[in-house]
């Protein structure tokens, strides 16, 4: 998990939205270097509707330096290189080296107003730059740090609301026997006809039905479904 660091960050209120947008993704750790009206501030509280949990753990530093001592792999968040010749990624790129490289992970937010200094970006190993108009590339701080939240988090697998309650995948014996019941039923109807083209035939309806990933309620019904669809029609009672 990365660290969010606030370097110099000047209202209390942009304190609590990026707590807030770091907590809307599963980030904890906020750490400040010399906030401009000092720690703790009133103003963060109410702005961070009810992300208490980021801001009561925060951590405050004198200097950058001292703020990612611990930190092996720094990203400067900038869009100007400054005159410091560094890889640049995105924020999903930055994500995905996170998750897979050894030692904490931090990433930089400069002051709302000038951004990170060249002394700041001279301390990370990367620049982290958002890919975003060039005509008008002015993002508040609470946006920036919910980009790069936000792509972290999808590496994460975070839940969706949504998808609560969604099934995984029925398991492979459950799709075989749905496809070999259809198989069964389209057989007599000679649908496999010509028989040069069967197996062809036969791949490419195990790939329509193998594509959408039934979990096994979806399968039981289709199952449902064949099995009424192969019964004689009923007469209507007269």
């Amino acid at each position: 998990m990365p660290v969010v660091v606030l370097v110099r960050p000047q209202l209390g209120e942009n304190i609590g939205k990026a707590a807030r947008a770091m907590l809307n993704f599963g980030l904890t750790e906020l750490r400040m270097v010399s906030p401009r009206d000092g720690w703790p501030n009133p103003a963060a509280g109410p702005a961070a509707s009810g992300a208490d949990i980021v801001l009561e753990k925060a951590q405050v530093f004198e200097t950058t330096a001292d703020a990612v001592a611990d930190c092996a792999h720094v990203y400067a968040t900038t869009v100007r290189k400054r005159g410091v010749t560094k890889p640049v990624v995105t924020p999903e790129e930055a994500s995905r080296e996170i998750i897979q490289q050894e030692g904490r992970s931090a990433i930089l937010f400069g002051p709302e107003r000038s951004g990170l200094e060249t002394d700041d970006v001279a301390l990370a190993r990367t620049i982290l730059t958002v890919p975003i108009n060039p005509d008008f590339s002015s993002l508040n701080l609470a946006q920036a740090v919910i980009l790069c939240a936000y792509e972290w988090s999808r590496h994460q697998h975070l839940v969706q609301p949504t998808q609560e309650d969604a099934l995984p995948p029925a398991p492979q014996d459950e799709l075989d026997g749905l496809v070999a019941h259809l198989e069964k039923l389209l057989e007599p109807r000679n649908y496999f006809f010509p028989a040069a083209r069967a197996d062809a035939t036969r791949r490419t309806l195990r790939g329509i039905l193998t594509k959408p990933g039934w979990n096994h309620l979806e399968v039981r019904t289709l199952r449902g479904i064949l099995t009424t669809l192969g019964k004689a029609p009923r007469t209507p009672d007269t």
